[in-house]
């Protein structure tokens, strides 16, 4: 008798380890309010838990938090992303079970636009962003670099605008004012040679990665080009978060001739006396609140380039640029960002510089996951 019940101990305790030790303790280390995406690696995620790709993420009220399996372009598993908010300075339990995932409405999207001269679209619910392809070159209204569309809505609005085809007014949810020209727009890149800047061809090749619902990642290829007697190719690889107003941009340049390439990553300035521009501490960002544009409201937009050494160039009238240099063969990391002051949430400069700084100071101090 006395064996079957320290049999059925040792078996509860181990039935309570195993329960116990399901939990996911993510921690915040600044004292700003997160609500973000952690990435967990799947191998590290399915060796600890011992679970497949069914499983569900609950808070400790219970909720079922949204997750997506991260595959970057190929079949396998590569990270686990949580959607988790975190106070300031505190952490957070959550705890990891076999079973169905609930389903949930997508946060992000991204398409290749064929029916709009190649156009490469992506957004979440906060913000949307186009690139231009290479049915636009030539054409009069071909423009250079990223353009942003204004959203007031958390719904995905990509496929509605391109099919109603009315997307220069605002029916509520929206509308396309942004004007990029022969700029860099919202925050592209371009080549930099003799302090002029070289803008590319537009892509030519896209690949999405991931799809949502809760990260977007897609690749554009570039061809190769020959510029002051170097070839250069280059692809862009962006992602985008749910609830995010940044873009997380990786660069990857192939220069046959040099180990490095010389860039450009700017932001379109409007015509006006004293620009709200902010420059940031080491010149690791630039922040801009554009002026009232048609009566259509007031855009903020923003680069950051976090871990690179950067020199800012105000010269040029049209454009604000911090200069930089990528790399052959590595990865070129920064992020832009915009925001619109008719959705409500971020109405004046001084509201977007916070921003801009914050999402810094998160990049810097990224939450602390921990498995148990």
């Amino acid at each position: 008798m006395k064996k079957i019940l320290l049999l059925c101990l040792l078996s509860a305790g181990a039935v309570y380890n195993s329960y116990a030790q399901q939990q996911i303790l993510v921690s915040n280390p600044t004292n700003l309010s997160r609500q973000e995406l952690i990435s967990i690696p799947y191998a590290k995620f399915q060796q600890h838990f011992n679970l497949d790709t069914l499983f569900t993420v609950k808070d400790a009220s219970g909720n079922t938090l949204p997750h997506q399996i991260e595959r970057l372009g190929g079949q396998t598993p590569v990270n686990v992303l949580v959607q988790v908010a975190v106070a300031p300075k505190e952490r957070v339990t959550l705890t990891v079970a076999e079973g169905t995932p609930t389903a949930f409405v997508p946060n992000t999207y991204a398409r290749y636009v064929p029916e709009r001269f190649d156009d490469f679209a992506w957004e979440n619910d906060v913000v949307a962003f186009r690139m231009y392809g290479k049915a636009l070159e030539g054409r009069k209204d071909d423009a250079q670099g990223m353009d942003y569309w204004a959203k007031r809505t958390d719904q995905l609005i990509i496929n509605k605008w391109y099919k109603t085809d009315d997307y220069h007014k605002d029916h509520g949810e929206g509308m396309d004012y942004y004007s990029v020209g022969q700029t860099l727009g919202a925050g592209d890149v371009a080549l930099y040679f003799n302090d002029e800047v070289k803008y590319t061809k537009h892509y030519r090749r896209y690949q999405v990665l991931d799809n949502g619902p809760l990260r977007t990642t897609f690749r554009l290829e570039f061809d190769p080009e020959e510029v002051e007697g170097q070839q250069i190719s280059l692809s862009k690889t962006i992602s985008l978060d749910a609830g995010s107003h940044f873009n997380k941009i990786a660069l990857h340049f192939n220069n046959s001739s040099n180990k490095a390439t010389p860039i450009a990553i700017g932001i379109v300035k409007r015509k006006e006396e004293n620009p709200l521009l902010t420059v940031g501490k080491g010149n690791n960002s630039l922040a801009y609140w554009e002026p009232e544009i048609n009566a259509s409201g007031r855009t903020g937009v923003a680069v950051i380039v976090p871990n690179q050494k950067v020199r800012y160039n105000n010269i040029r009238p049209e454009q604000a640029l911090l200069i930089s240099s990528a790399k052959s063969g590595n990865d070129f990391v920064y992020y832009n960002g915009a925001a619109w002051d008719r959705a409500g949430k971020i109405t004046n400069a001084e509201a977007w510089n916070k921003v801009v700084e914050k999402y810094k100071n998160k990049l810097k101090k990224p939450l602390k996951v921990v498995l148990k």
